[in-house]
């Protein structure tokens, strides 16, 4: 058994029990890593993981109803609405209100919107190319093909998935 340091935890053979073959646990883990390595290659940007999300889904998706954009990113309504209005208020995207559905909100990218997704693409896409560490290429292609199949984004719509309907 490894040594406890100071704070009384073991070096990295601790033993995790079932957690150590647990999906929640492990993608826990995997998403901590994954912000953590966004942060350092993206943080001179200044941009949030959301705030990159949410601007990179209107540029494939200019004018989405706000409530299909939250359903297919599993971001609670309330959550939503507070990220639309910031990103409003920095002018970013632009909310319209559809004629045959008043309830409903489309967004939409302005064009600072436009150019600051454009402005990141780039860092973005280094940050994907080294972001999977220690796994080879077919690794890292095979991971992101389980998780796309996992959350269902491979996954036809009548299988019985909730797919959030982005494919």
């Amino acid at each position: 058994m490894p040594d406890a340091g100071p704070d009384g935890a073991r070096d990295n053979n601790l033993d995790y029990g079932p957690l150590g073959q647990s999906l929640g646990f492990l993608l826990r883990l995997a998403q901590l890593r994954s912000f953590a390595t966004f942060y350092k290659d993206m943080g001179a940007l200044d941009i949030r993981p959301g705030e990159m999300t949410l601007l990179m889904v209107l540029a494939e998706n200019p004018g989405v109803r706000q409530g299909i954009l939250a359903k297919a990113l599993r971001i609670k309504r309330a959550h939503m609405t507070k990220m639309v209005h910031g990103m409003e208020a920095d002018g970013l995207i632009a909310r319209t209100v559809p004629e045959g559905d008043k309830r409903s909100v489309e967004l939409w990218l302005t064009e600072a919107g436009r150019a600051r997704i454009d402005a990141v693409r780039p860092d973005f896409g280094r940050h994907e190319a080294k972001a999977t560490g220690p796994l080879t290429q077919a690794e890292a292609a095979e991971l992101r093909r389980l998780l796309r199949r996992y959350v269902g984004f491979d996954v036809p719509a009548d299988a019985g998935c909730d797919g959030g309907g982005m494919r």
